[in-house]
């Protein structure tokens, strides 16, 4: 029961860091004149704090043979990351950081709930069944009540 109390407050704080996240990049946006830049700035930072934390566990590299053995598609999640940071940093001064999160995670469910129907991407399917529907058009109504 700890265990999973803990992880829902890990999870809560990893939502928190994220509004952190883009609207630190936001000002770096502004202070270089350059979404850009901020980008580069923000996954460098990134990269370097993910190299300390594989240093510190004591990782090993994989082995060659196993890249070659993974699925294409599975490599591009840093391209749907570096998306989302130069997005959030162009619309979060934009939009604001409550409204850029409440519309950030209504397409995050829309596209759960159709990627679980679909079982893409290797998920096991899950029907989209009254209950998930429901969440989901809550959810699309407090971004509308968020927006106003």
């Amino acid at each position: 029961m700890l265990a999973f109390a803990l992880s829902i407050l890990l999870a809560v704080l990893a939502g928190a860091g994220l509004v952190v996240q883009q609207i630190l990049n936001a000002n770096l946006r502004a202070g270089l004149a350059s979404a850009s830049w901020a980008g580069v700035a923000s996954y460098t930072v990134g990269l370097a704090c993910m190299a300390f934390l594989t240093a510190a566990l004591r990782d090993p590299m994989p082995a060659a043979g196993v890249a070659g053995r993974i699925p294409w598609w599975t490599w591009s999640g840093g391209l749907f990351g570096a998306i989302f940071i130069g997005l959030a940093i162009v619309l979060v001064p934009k939009l604001g950081a409550a409204t850029f999160f409440a519309l950030l995670v209504t397409g995050q469910m829309l596209a759960s709930v159709l990627f679980d129907q679909i079982g893409l991407l290797g998920l096991a399917q899950r029907p989209i069944d009254l209950p998930r529907l429901v969440g989901v058009g809550l959810l699309i109504g407090g971004v509308v009540l968020i927006r106003r």
